[in-house]
Parts: C-alpha cells; sequence; structure tokens
C-alpha cells in the first residue's frame, strides 16, 4: 500500500486484516471491536503490527489510545493522519 492511500484504501485493507484475522461475519465500518469482545489484546497488538508494515507508519507510545483503533473507522482516521491527510 502506498503513502497516497485514500480512505477506503485504508479501510478495505484494515477491514480485510480484521476479517481474516477473526471469526465474525458481519463487520461495521463503525463497530467497536474492544466493546463488542471481538478482539483481545493480543489482536490489538497484531493490529498495530500491520498497520505499521502495511502503511509504513510507526505507531508511538502517545499513539496508543484506544480511540485510535476501536473501529475500522478510527484505526483509518489514525493512517491517513499519520499519512499527512485530513480524514473523510
Amino acid at each position: 500500500m502506498c503513502a497516497q492511500s485514500t480512505g477506503n484504501n485504508v479501510k478495505q485493507a484494515l477491514r480485510e486484516f480484521i476479517l481474516n484475522s477473526i471469526n465474525v461475519n458481519n463487520l461495521q465500518d463503525e463497530d467497536d471491536l474492544f466493546e463488542s469482545g471481538i478482539v483481545n489484546s493480543l489482536f490489538a497488538v497484531q493490529l498495530l503490527t500491520f498497520i505499521e508494515k502495511t502503511f509504513r507508519i510507526e505507531v508511538g507510545v502517545d499513539d496508543l489510545s484506544i480511540d485510535n483503533f476501536k473501529s475500522v473507522n478510527a484505526a483509518a482516521a489514525f493512517v491517513l493522519r499519520q499519512n499527512g491527510h485530513s480524514h473523510s
């Protein structure tokens, strides 16, 4: 994925990773992954690693807020902010 990723491309990549990693039939972009119990802390680490490798960004200690990764929308907005895009 290149640095010029659009919001839709980022969301699609995140959605595919999540759906391929966990057993869930229906995932909406705004679903809270942690509150719903869909994912656990081990998956959170896998998600962070995926984001760092796929989008070539470093997730710093200051970025480790659940609000940045609680849903497909939140994670996509985080990636776009890190890549210098305004989020749409």
